[in-house]
């Protein structure tokens, strides 16, 4: 957890940031009732302070030809902490592993995959990912449609939780 307390001008500029990235500092400084200048430094400081990881444009799969989305479930033989550490690393180089997260439970770990069709995501479940070391077994879901996809953290339940705290 970073250092830095956030405020409630703080989680205002977190949260429109999160829903829109690309204003304008003056934009954002007129959203959250500050002026220009220590809006600047407030972001900054959020950056610095690892609140703020990274800026990115959301891009739509499907239009760049991304027909395919799958949720990869992997178990592996050993969950011994350098096997696990090296298990990630792998899944940091596989290009259609878009997400990678180390679950408690049945499975070790859950992969979000787009391809651009079945048969390439066929191609690196059976000679990249079934092959990898330690991988004990792969169920795959092949995602239909999607309900829901936001990024980010909910604000509102964050600001409901401390003006019960107060």
């Amino acid at each position: 957890m970073p250092a830095h307390r956030l405020d409630d001008i703080d989680r205002m500029i977190l949260a429109e940031l999160q829903g829109d990235g690309r204003m304008t500092n003056v934009e954002l400084a007129k959203r959250v009732g500050i002026s220009a200048p220590p809006c600047l430094r407030r972001v900054r400081t959020l950056e610095d302070a690892g609140y703020i990881t990274g800026y990115h444009a959301e891009v739509d799969a499907r239009s760049l030809g991304f027909e395919v989305k799958v949720f990869a479930h992997v178990g592996l033989n050993s969950q011994a902490e350098a096997d696990l550490s090296a298990f990630e690393n792998r899944c940091r180089e596989w290009p259609l592993v878009r997400e990678c997260h180390m679950l408690n439970g049945e499975v070790d770990f859950i992969l979000k995959c787009v391809a651009p069709d079945l048969s390439t995501f066929q191609t690196f479940l059976t000679e990249e990912l079934l092959r990898a070391e330690n991988v004990a077994q792969v169920k795959t879901s092949l995602v239909i449609r999607g309900a829901k996809d936001v990024p980010g953290v909910p604000f509102d339940v964050m600001a409901d939780r401390l003006s019960k705290e107060a």
